[in-house]
């Protein structure tokens, strides 16, 4: 199983989402081209970046090439006081990739974005996760301009951040998600409330230095 990861927001913002896609790599390629080819866009795809009707497109695009998701959020009341947004971010990409390990049988590809945080501190949370799936899978990084499964996760990611801070969009981007929701095609989830006492927290609090 290919699981492609990305988030969206932060503790300045209120909010982080991290959502973790589960998608053949050749199926998030033409997903991404599919898309392009309808929408006319020629870029990198991003969820701060398209409108609503894309939005739904991206998600019935995502059904139709057998792509599912689930999306691990924290809100500014769960934020515990002296937190650094590395360490939430940390533990949300553990919980999402988590959520979807019992379906990989045993061996997963974990790609992450790597455009938030400097190598160093990518490479520890590289290792986190590395170290979580076990031997048979591997965790790799990814720049998102380059790999499809990023900008799909982009995408479900700042749907969910959206409904997480209650913007001028939430409602709409709710109605856009309900279904998927309902079938479990995208699952979202709070961020257990021990997640950030738990087994990775020591190597949290090295990547936070």
């Amino acid at each position: 199983m290919h699981i492609y990861c990305d988030e969206s927001g932060g503790l300045s913002a209120g909010a982080m989402t991290f959502a973790a896609v589960a998608i053949d790599p050749d199926a998030a390629d033409a997903l991404v081209r599919r898309f392009k080819a309808v929408a006319g866009l020629g870029g990198e795809l991003k969820g701060s970046r398209i409108s609503l009707v894309e939005r739904a497109l991206v998600l019935e695009l995502l059904e139709r090439f057998g792509g599912r998701a689930v999306v691990t959020d924290i809100r500014r009341p769960a934020m515990p006081d002296g937190i650094l947004d590395v360490q939430i971010y940390s533990a949300l990409l553990e919980s999402s990739v988590a959520r979807l390990l019992p379906e990989s049988g045993g061996c997963a590809q974990v790609i992450i974005d790597d455009g938030r945080y400097d190598p160093a501190t990518l490479s520890l949370v590289r290792d986190d996760i590395a170290a979580l799936i076990g031997p048979c899978g591997r965790a790799r990084l990814a720049d998102s301009k380059r790999s499809s499964g990023v900008q799909i996760a982009d995408v479900i990611s700042n749907c969910a951040f959206n409904l997480a801070i209650d913007s001028v969009r939430a409602r709409r981007i709710n109605t856009i998600l309900t279904p998927f929701l309902a079938e479990g095609r995208i699952r979202i989830a709070p961020l257990p409330a021990n997640a950030l006492a738990g087994p990775m927290a020591a190597t949290r609090d090295r990547v936070a230095g």
